[in-house]
C-alpha cells in the first residue's frame, strides 16, 4: 500500500467515522526495514494497514496505537533493542515520548509518531427554522459533526447530542426514542411552560429524564437564532464530564474498547490481544505471541517457557 493510497484510506475511515491512529516513521537508524516516510494505520480491531517495520515493529505499534484510541492522544513512540535501554517494556521519559525496549529487534532504532484520529462529536439538529440551521451553523463552527435529521431517522450508536427546534411538531416520538437510546445530551428547544408540559407527558423514567434539557441552553439573555444556538453549545460543553460518551445498546464495533493485553513467554514482549494475535493453546489456556518466530519456538519446546 503506497501513502497515496494509505492516505485515501484515511479519509474513508474519517468519512464513515471509523477511528484510527496513523503511526508515521520519522526516523530510522540501520538495521531496520522500514525507513522514514514509511506509514500505518492501526484500526479499532487491531488491524495495522501499511507499513512501519518488521513483525516486532508492526506489534510495537499496534499495542500503543489502540492505547492512544483509547485516550485520543498522540506520541512519538521510540522503538530500540533491550540492549541498548537494559530493560523490557515501556518508559516514558518525558511528556508525549514513549520509549520501548523491543527485545526482538534485529537492531536499530526507530522513532514512529502516531497520531490519533478520533471522529468529532456527532450532533442531530433536527428542524428547518432559523435556530435550527444556526444550530448547524454553530455546531460545525464549533468542531462537532453537527447534522440535519429527520424524525423516524434511525439513531446512530455514536450519537452524542440530539437538539430538537421544531417548534412543536414531531418532539415526543424524537424525545421518546433519544432519551430511551441513552444519548447523553438531548436538548428541546421551547419555552419552560411548554417545555415542562412536553416532558410530563412522555412517560419516560427519572433516569431517562435526567438526559432531557428543556428549555435547551444555559440563560444567557438569548435573542437571536445565533444566540439560542451558542447557549444551546454552551450547556452541552458545560455538561460534556457528566454526559460523556457511553457504550450503549448496539454499539458500533469499530468504537476504540479498552486493550486486552499479554506478554510473550518467549521474548517478554506485551502485545495486544486481537484476533489477528499469534497464539497457542497450552493446557487449556491461551499463550500469546509477538510474531511466528516466537510462536514456533514456543511450539517446539513449551517446557522451557514453562516459568512464563
Amino acid at each position: 500500500m503506497t501513502n497515496t493510497e494509505l492516505l485515501a484510506r484515511a479519509d474513508v475511515l474519517r468519512h464513515g467515522r471509523t477511528p484510527f491512529v496513523l503511526a508515521t516513521v520519522v526516523h530510522a537508524e540501520r538495521p531496520t526495514s522500514a525507513k522514514p516516510g514509511d506509514s500505518a494505520l492501526v484500526l479499532p480491531d487491531g488491524t495495522v494497514e501499511g507499513f512501519v517495520g518488521g513483525t516486532c515493529a508492526e506489534t510495537t505499534v499496534q499495542l500503543q496505537g489502540l492505547r492512544l484510541l483509547e485516550t485520543g492522544e498522540s506520541l512519538l513512540l521510540r522503538i530500540t533493542p533491550a540492549a541498548d535501554t537494559g530493560a523490557e517494556g515501556a518508559q516514558e521519559p518525558g511528556e508525549g515520548l514513549v520509549t520501548v525496549a523491543n527485545p526482538c529487534l534485529s537492531g536499530g532504532t526507530l522513532d514512529i509518531f502516531l497520531e490519533a484520529n478520533l471522529p468529532p462529536a456527532l450532533a442531530y439538529v433536527y428542524g428547518h427554522a432559523p435556530i435550527a440551521r444556526a444550530l448547524l451553523d454553530v455546531g460545525r463552527a464549533l468542531g462537532l459533526d453537527a447534522r440535519p435529521a429527520s424524525p423516524g431517522e434511525p439513531l446512530p450508536p455514536d450519537l452524542d447530542v440530539i437538539v430538537i427546534a421544531t417548534h412543536g411538531r414531531d418532539e415526543e416520538t424524537v424525545l421518546i426514542e433519544a432519551a430511551r437510546a441513552g444519548i447523553p445530551y438531548i436538548g428541546l428547544v421551547a419555552s419552560p411552560k411548554r417545555g415542562a408540559a412536553v416532558l410530563a407527558g412522555l412517560g419516560l423514567t427519572e433516569e431517562q429524564r435526567a438526559h432531557v434539557h428543556t428549555p435547551a441552553g444555559l440563560d444567557i439573555g438569548a435573542r437571536t437564532p445565533g444566540e439560542i444556538a451558542l447557549s444551546v453549545y454552551a450547556e452541552i460543553i458545560a455538561v460534556r464530564p457528566q454526559a460523556s460518551r457511553a457504550v450503549r445498546p448496539g454499539a458500533d464495533s469499530a468504537a476504540p474498547q479498552a486493550v486486552v493485553q499479554d506478554v510473550d513467554p518467549v521474548c517478554g514482549m506485551t502485545v495486544a490481544i486481537t484476533p489477528a494475535t499469534l497464539s497457542l493453546d497450552r493446557a487449556g489456556s491461551w499463550v500469546y505471541f509477538c510474531g511466528p518466530g516466537c510462536q514456533h519456538a514456543f511450539a517446539d519446546n513449551p517446557s522451557r517457557y514453562a516459568h512464563a
